[in-house]
């Protein structure tokens, strides 16, 4: 770790500061211009490296930025200049990242007083991002947050008023759905998507219709879609006009990359409820997944996205395959596996897309076979050996000849003799 050092005094400047820091822990802010020096100073250095912030723990960083906190919050009014509070939590946020150990009872007291008394966007955000990073990979920071009922203290933020915060809010409900404490053998992932969902996906899903930003609207269609872990919560969805709204936000930003990619895979994760997939289909989702497809062909990201619902969409249904077959999807889903030979992804969902299609709908396969698909997919088996078996099960079914091999052989140690 490579220390700055105070010409000075000789000693590291991350120390000194918390030393300052500590020295107005009590004080009633006369001035805050030092404090703002220092906070930055703390703030800087802590955005380094991992070995700083922890450093910076141990050296009482985090109890000490606390204490700064909870003076500033308990001030009532008496400094209304939001500043030393921004860098306060500046700090709080560069020093939990990726330590979230450090995040206790204390901290997400101080963090729920602040949303529910100020009013200002940038401290909003800042304590919104401050949860956020106490969330990733710390599961019992996320089991306590929801404890906390931190979800419905975050419902009122969740309309058109402010898409900026919003975000935030949305960012901190996919964080709390996460499942990436290696210490921890069980996670809570699906049962907070449930309560999460329950209090929220109508209104979010609603929301779709009042945004026009882009980024807006591609978080929130990231966020339903992570919060569609269950049946019903996919009907919910449904129920409030969600795969019209998502089919209209689709085709208003047509060309924009990860709307799209987020679109598509919350489509994909409707289709887990079968009376969904079937409605997803019936109202036009062929046709626009087509016209998706022709116009990001070039895209892997957003191709592959598509191959992957198409090949949800029309998994075991016989209608939803003639559907898409109708349109004409076929030579453009050809074309897309021949525009991306290398990368295995694409080739991969193409083959599901294929298999599934003409799995239930034989009658399709001469078609299929007239753009050229045999020769496409024998060139990726041998390209792309790991995704082997998903490109013969589409060999398989097209009715072409297809090398099958026996996985599991074995010679026994003493000949068995037939009695």
């Amino acid at each position: 770790m490579n220390l700055e050092i105070n010409t000075d005094s000789g000693k590291p400047v991350l120390n000194e500061a918390i030393e300052h820091l500590k020295s107005y822990a009590d004080d009633k802010f006369s001035n805050d211009e030092p404090l703002l020096q220092h906070l930055n100073t703390l703030h800087e250095e802590c955005q380094k490296s991992i070995p700083h912030r922890v450093l910076a723990s141990q050296n009482g960083a985090h109890s000490t930025l606390l204490s700064l906190l909870e003076a500033r919050i308990n001030s009532n009014g008496e400094n209304s200049n939001t500043d030393v509070l921004e860098a306060i939590l500046k700090c709080l946020n560069s020093l939990t990242n990726k330590q979230p150990d450090i995040f206790n009872a204390n901290a997400l007291a101080l963090a729920r007083c602040l949303l529910d008394t100020n009013v200002n966007e940038s401290v909003i955000c800042l304590c919104l991002q401050w949860l956020q990073k106490a969330c990733v990979m710390h599961e019992m920071n996320r089991q306590n947050i929801m404890n906390a009922n931190i979800v419905q203290q975050l419902k009122r933020f969740v309309s058109k008023e402010n898409g900026k915060i919003l975000r935030e809010v949305l960012a901190i409900f996919r964080y709390l759905t996460l499942d990436d404490d290696i210490r921890i053998e069980f996670g809570s992932a699906h049962e907070h998507a449930c309560q999460i969902a329950n209090e929220v996906v109508k209104d979010l899903t609603a929301l779709l219709k009042e945004f026009e930003d882009t980024n807006v609207l591609a978080d929130s269609l990231l966020t339903i879609g992570c919060l569609a872990v269950r049946q019903e919560i996919c009907m919910n969805v449904d129920e409030v006009g969600g795969i019209k709204l998502v089919f209209q936000v689709m085709a208003n930003n047509l060309n924009v990359v990860r709307l799209n990619r987020e679109a598509l895979k919350l489509l994909r994760a409707l289709a887990g409820n079968d009376t969904v997939k079937n409605r997803i289909v019936q109202e036009g989702g062929a046709t626009l997944l087509k016209e998706l497809l022709q116009t990001h062909i070039s895209n892997e990201h957003v191709v592959s996205a598509a191959l992957a619902c198409i090949s949800t969409l029309t998994l075991r249904v016989k209608e939803n395959s003639k559907i898409f077959f109708e349109t004409g999807i076929a030579e453009i889903i050809v074309e897309t596996i021949r525009t991306h030979p290398k990368n295995k992804i694409v080739q991969r969902n193409g083959a599901w897309a294929v298999r599934n299609m003409v799995s239930r709908s034989r009658e399709q396969c001469d078609i299929w076979l007239s753009f050229g698909i045999e020769d496409l997919l024998n060139v990726a088996l041998n390209e792309h050996p790991s995704v082997h078996q998903d490109i013969k099960a589409a060999l398989r079914d097209l009715g072409c000849n297809v090398e099958l091999k026996e996985e599991w052989t074995g010679t026994a140690e003493k000949k068995i003799l037939n009695s």
